[in-house]
């Protein structure tokens, strides 16, 4: 999903639905119910490939961007899970992730709620991160820049972080 797209679903809750419910009609989204171990296998996932990224080599630059993307990845499914939704589809998992987790609220809401819900910041986070592991799967490019790869494997820490504490509840 590009930057305007996500930019009219961060600000339309309208269309999140509809493109929801298109998702759905053509099963890569679908209603379930929430299975706890179904999340904490998502979550085992997640880890398993946290813990792999300090295993990889800087001279593996792409591939640490693809396995940042799928620890986020993992999360957002147990994230979706948690509301109800089995997704085969990146970007159905984020418009399932901006109708439950993205909220417009006041700026000491915002503050209160900084740590237990998701912002705008780990949206964009989310779908940056699927764009550069997209870059580093389909690309013939194997150099990319060490300085942008910890970036987004510190994002992905926080990223993965901040959805267990969600799903703690």
């Amino acid at each position: 999903m590009n930057d305007k797209e996500l930019a009219r679903l961060l600000s339309d809750k309208e269309l999140v639905e509809k493109k929801i419910e298109s998702y759905i009609r053509k099963k890569a989204l679908y209603l379930r119910e929430k299975d706890k171990r179904e999340i904490e296998g998502h979550i085992s996932k997640a880890m398993h490939n946290l813990e792999f990224i300090q295993e990889i080599s800087s001279k593996f630059g792409d591939w640490k961007l693809v396995v940042c993307y799928y620890a986020s990845y993992h999360m957002a499914l147990a994230l979706a899970l948690d509301k109800g939704y089995s997704s085969k589809s990146h970007d159905a998992t984020l418009c399932i992730l901006i109708k439950h987790y993205f909220k417009v609220i006041s700026a000491d809401e915002i503050r209160m709620l900084n740590e237990v819900w998701l912002d705008n910041e780990d949206l964009l986070f989310y779908a940056q991160s699927k764009n550069e592991r997209e870059k580093a799967s389909y690309s013939t490019r194997i150099i990319f820049d060490n300085a942008n790869i910890e970036e987004i494997k510190l994002k992905t820490v926080l990223f993965v972080n901040k959805a267990k504490e969600i799903l703690k509840d």
